[in-house]
């Protein structure tokens, strides 16, 4: 996500307030806490009360937020004059995609050279990257945010420690946490096979004593240059000490399950928050009875976090058959029991494979395409995000 260059300070240096912000933009800061107090007491963090509140949030923001970016793009008035003028950001590349993955997963094992096995491994780990990137840029994305909101964002100086700092510490530590603990995406069938991972592991007590030095060098940098600017964000420090918390957590965990949950989570709420509020002030629709209803609900925050995680909720079993494709719990199960579990074995997974993945995909392209604030008309119909001042009214656009 990219800030587009403006000089004046907004009115507020949050984006809605300190309490909202402090709920969906700096939710890291609760939810640390919140989950090593769920997991005290208990060796398992699976088996503990952290796992019926991972289930909690991952029933209300999992899907939800994947499909967010899709939502904004192809429900609400504000961007429907971008899928005119960029039909190939919006529309064609989305579509190509999403063939793709269907091309990829749907023809049976003896119809490629490589069975679906196969293919499901090397989809999962390319998603891995994709998803780590993606993760980071959401860093950086917010940080510019914020810079935005004090006027800072035609700084070239400070875009560039924000973008180092969210690939390097955001990503490249998250990465090398990941690699550590084993969690990388079927971490055996590339990692693993490398020349130097033996060393790695072996040496991994060294390896993470270093990289909590340079997490600590690197947020005391960010925060050294942050207090030194006259206009200086609180939001900013408060969002870098969050993401601290949570690579700190990667580095050392008591168990990898405490940072999977704080890291996802944080992800998830972060982008759900972002597009409940971005389609305010949106155009009237002068026509299309369903695209006025859009409107009133699109004009309306809480309406839009109800769609999203009504969708979150009732999707869930369907993108579980792709997610789990390691293992694990089946969250889905817990809400619709029996009902689901027949879908992981059905003649439908190769489908439902490709439909999680190509909405992944989908969802890495579109972040990108709804939050390119360098562009104009991005930053006209995500107004409702880039204007909207603590307490004040954003009047709609006229058609």
């Amino acid at each position: 996500m990219e800030v587009a260059s403006k000089t004046a300070p907004l009115r507020s240096a949050w984006v809605r307030g300190p309490a909202w912000d402090g709920l969906w933009m700096l939710s890291a800061l609760w939810l640390a806490p919140l989950i090593v107090w769920l997991f005290l007491e208990y060796s398992d963090a699976e088996n503990s009360p952290l796992d019926q509140l991972y289930f909690g949030l991952t029933a209300m923001f999992w899907i939800g937020h994947r499909l967010s970016s899709s939502y904004l793009a192809y429900c609400t008035e504000a961007y429907r004059p971008l899928l005119r003028s960029q039909p190939i950001r919006f529309i064609f590349l989305p579509l190509l995609v999403t063939v793709c993955c269907f091309a990829v997963f749907l023809p049976p094992d003896a119809a490629l050279p490589w069975s679906r096995a196969e293919r499901l491994v090397a989809m999962a780990i390319i998603d891995y990257v994709f998803v780590t990137y993606h993760f980071a840029t959401q860093h950086f994305g917010a940080l510019s945010l914020y810079r935005t909101r004090v006027g800072r964002s035609a700084c070239i100086t400070t875009r560039k420690m924000d973008r180092i700092f969210a690939l390097c510490v955001g990503g490249g530590l998250v990465l090398l946490a990941d690699l550590l603990a084993g969690a990388t995406a079927f971490q055996d069938h590339w990692v693993n096979r490398w020349n130097v991972s033996a060393s790695i592991f072996s040496a991994q007590d060294g390896i993470r004593t270093g990289a909590i030095v340079v997490l600590s060098a690197a947020t005391a940098a960010f925060l050294f240059v942050e207090f030194r600017s006259p206009r200086w964000s609180l939001p900013r420090v408060l969002y870098v000490l969050g993401i601290a918390v949570m690579v700190a957590l990667a580095l050392n965990p008591p168990s990898p399950f405490l940072f999977l949950v704080i890291w996802t989570s944080q992800h998830w709420i972060l982008a759900t928050g972002l597009a409940s509020q971005v389609p305010v002030g949106e155009p009237v629709p002068e026509r299309g009875y369903v695209r006025r209803i859009l409107h009133v609900l699109n004009a309306r925050p809480w309406a839009v976090l109800g769609i999203l995680v009504a969708a979150s909720v009732l999707l869930l079993p369907v993108f579980e058959v792709e997610a789990n494709r390691q293992g694990g719990t089946y969250y889905g199960d817990r809400i619709f029991g029996a009902l689901v579990t027949g879908l992981r074995t059905s003649t439908w997974v190769p489908a439902l494979l490709a439909l999680g993945f190509s909405t992944g995909f989908v969802h890495y392209l579109l972040d990108r395409s709804v939050y390119r604030m360098s562009n104009p008309e991005v930053r006209t119909a995500a107004r409702g995000l880039l204007e909207r001042t603590e307490g004040s009214y954003l009047p709609p656009i006229a058609s």
